[in-house]
Order: structure tokens, then C-alpha cells, then sequence
């Protein structure tokens, strides 16, 4: 057992990846296809092992955030098309052009500044996320105009993101809808070909008229569910568990302590058990007296302060709990939803605050 065990392990089930990728393809509309979302490094999961495993399970497009991102997939061999999301400086023009990916603009400045090169270009319209984008419709007709008249663009597609598709009754979905559904139009009069997409994880399993042409999914790809809740509620399938070990159990006699503070002290005789991970592996502080960690199957309160690399858990009086047992922060009940509840965030910050001192171990269902 002790040469088996790891310090901090995120375990990432493909084969569950791929499935989540075939439920969201089944809750398609109107023949849109599926675009996986890996930017952030698959959200903490592993952007080229998922990437692999989306398009086993029927994506089509792969999208991320940044230029560094698409040569981080063509280097690892990723072949299917691919979409940068977010906005890129002037050097960065070319790293996106060097890996055949298509970008982003909503301003003729920037029109200018890609031509020459060989660009597919998706236009992008503000309808409420109040991020990049423009709000002004009559700039977006005339962005495409220019990408036209570019030499070496090509119109891609136009887009748009929804700022409120997780908060189930909230209107402001229908009303961001409302905006871009008349451009979208008018582009595709234009352009058959332009490829219009706007849903989010949220917005595909809440709203088929969003799906369009394509979606993009990125934190229901990966078994997390976009509306915070229980992932099962969706058919969803959590694919990464993290996990460590047991080295070193103790006893605490009544008013002993354990951490950083004393934050926490013994009540009765118990035991407590070190784990050595903290948040230097992304158990973030916030967590202390304020999670519980799987050993042997059975739930225990973490105990004190977490340190960056270490964390003790309260074991009780009596415990059959040993040196190099497998304790499991993350699986064996304990969801990221859980984790971001008691840390007042979201699921998806909690995968993509796993360091990169944490080894990822890629496997289908093992």
C-alpha cells in the first residue's frame, strides 16, 4: 500500500467525460452540434486527455480562453477545429494563426490588425454579459462588413454569452435571446455558413432555443453541474476525484490543539489524522473546520487550520484508521458543488484551483 499512495492525486475518468459529452449531444436541438470547452486547463481536469475524450463523446469544436491554450492543444495533437473565446494582443495574433484557430473581434480596428493572415473570425455582440463584445449592433454589422473586405479573413460565425443561463427563472436569458436572435439572423441571410452560437453549459440544458448552431459546454463536460446544485440532477457525471493519504495518526488529549491559531482543540480524547496536502495543492484555507474528508469509507471533519501543506482531520476516540490509508477529499460522496457551498463559490473555481502540484492520473473507469 505505502508505495501505491500518492501526496495529492486528481484522478480524471475519460470514459466519464465522453459520456457527458454524448448526454449533452442528446439534448441538442435542431441539429446543433457541440463545442467542448477545455480552457483553464480543462477546468483543472486536463485540457488535451479531455479534449480526446469530448470528441470521443461527439463534440465537434474544442473552444479555450487564450492563444497559448489552442498551440498547447496542436502540440498535443488535438486535430478538430478550434475557437479562441477571449481577446488576444498583437503578438498573440500570430500564435492563434500558427495553430489554424479561429478568433474573436467585435471592432474593425482589430479587423485591420488580423488581415493579411489566414483567420476564420466569429463576431461577438454584447446582449448583457457587459464584458468583451460591443453593444452596438450597427459596430457588429459593420465588423463583418470589414472582415469581408479583409484579405485572408473568413466570417466564421457570430456569438454571444449569457450572463444569468445558471440562475433557473431569471429572465435576463429571454432578454439576451431577444438581442441577438435579430442579428444572428440578418448574418446568416448573409452568410449560410456562419456558424451562430451562444448557450453555456447553463443555457443548453435550460434552453433549447438557445443551441443555434452549436453550443459551448464547458463545466457539464466534466460532470459539475452548471446550476450548483447535484450533478445527477442532470444526468451528469463528476470525472475528477482528488485524493491523498494518511501520514502520521495521533492521539489529542482535551484541550490539545491542531493548526495554524489553535482554531481547533479537543472537546474529549480523540485521535487526529495529518494528510499531507493543503492549499498549495488548492484546499483553500477557507476550508478550515469546514469540510470532511472519506477514509475507510467513512466521513471525517477536518480539524483546524488549513496550511499550505498539510491538513488534520479528527478521527474520534476509537478509529481503525492507519498510516498510508487513502483519504479522498473530493469522491466517495464529497462533490466540488460541496466544497463551493461552504466556500461560497462555484464548483468550477474549486477544479481550476488545483496547482499544478497536484498529478493528474488519466484513466476509464478504473
Amino acid at each position: 500500500m505505502a508505495a501505491r499512495v500518492k501526496r495529492a492525486l486528481a484522478r480524471v475518468n475519460l470514459a466519464a467525460v465522453q459520456r457527458n459529452c454524448l448526454r449533452l449531444g442528446d439534448a441538442l436541438s435542431g441539429g446543433a452540434e457541440l463545442c467542448a470547452v477545455v480552457k483553464a486547463d480543462g477546468y483543472g481536469h486536463g485540457a488535451a486527455p479531455c479534449a480526446e475524450a469530448a470528441l470521443a463523446g461527439g463534440a465537434s469544436w474544442i473552444a479555450v480562453a487564450a492563444a497559448g491554450e489552442a498551440a498547447h492543444l496542436r502540440a498535443a495533437g488535438v486535430a478538430a477545429p478550434l475557437l479562441i473565446m477571449g481577446a488576444l494582443t498583437p503578438a498573440e495574433i500570430d500564435v492563434a494563426a500558427a495553430a489554424h484557430a479561429g478568433v474573436v473581434t467585435w471592432d474593425e480596428r482589430f479587423v485591420a490588425a488580423l488581415a493579411g493572415r489566414r483567420l476564420r473570425v466569429h463576431v461577438k455582440l454584447d446582449t448583457g454579459m457587459g464584458r468583451l463584445g460591443t453593444r452596438d449592433v450597427d459596430l457588429a454589422r459593420r465588423t463583418v462588413t470589414a472582415i469581408d473586405d479583409a484579405d485572408g479573413l473568413e466570417l466564421a460565425g457570430v456569438m454571444t454569452h449569457f450572463a444569468t443561463a445558471d440562475e433557473v427563472g431569471d429572465a435576463f436569458l429571454g432578454d439576451q435571446l431577444a438581442a441577438f436572435e435579430p442579428f444572428a439572423r440578418e448574418v446568416k441571410a448573409r452568410h449560410p455558413d456562419a456558424v451562430i452560437h451562444a448557450a453555456n453549459s447553463a443555457a443548453t440544458l435550460r434552453e433549447p432555443r438557445s443551441h443555434f448552431d452549436l453550443v459551448r459546454c464547458g463545466v457539464a463536460i466534466y460532470g459539475l453541474d452548471p446550476f450548483q446544485r447535484d450533478p445527477g440532477e442532470q444526468g451528469l457525471e463528476p470525472a475528477l476525484s482528488l485524493r491523498s493519504y494518511v501520514a502520521a495518526v495521533k492521539p489529542a488529549a482535551p484541550g490539545q490543539s491542531a493548526g495554524y491559531g489553535r482554531r481547533w482543540r479537543a472537546r474529549e480524547p480523540t485521535h487526529l489524522a495529518t494528510i499531507p496536502i493543503g492549499y498549495g495543492d488548492g484546499v483553500r484555507r477557507a476550508l478550515s473546520n469546514n469540510a470532511d474528508v472519506v477514509i475507510r469509507g467513512r466521513r471525517y471533519p477536518l480539524a483546524g487550520t488549513v496550511s499550505m501543506d498539510n491538513i488534520t482531520v479528527d478521527l474520534g476516540p476509537d478509529t481503525d484508521v492507519r498510516l498510508y490509508d487513502e483519504a479522498v477529499l473530493i469522491g466517495d460522496g464529497v462533490s466540488a458543488e460541496e466544497w463551493a457551498r461552504r466556500l461560497d463559490t462555484i464548483n468550477y473555481e474549486v477544479t481550476c484551483g488545483l496547482t499544478a502540484r497536484v498529478e493528474r492520473e488519466y484513466h476509464r473507469d478504473d
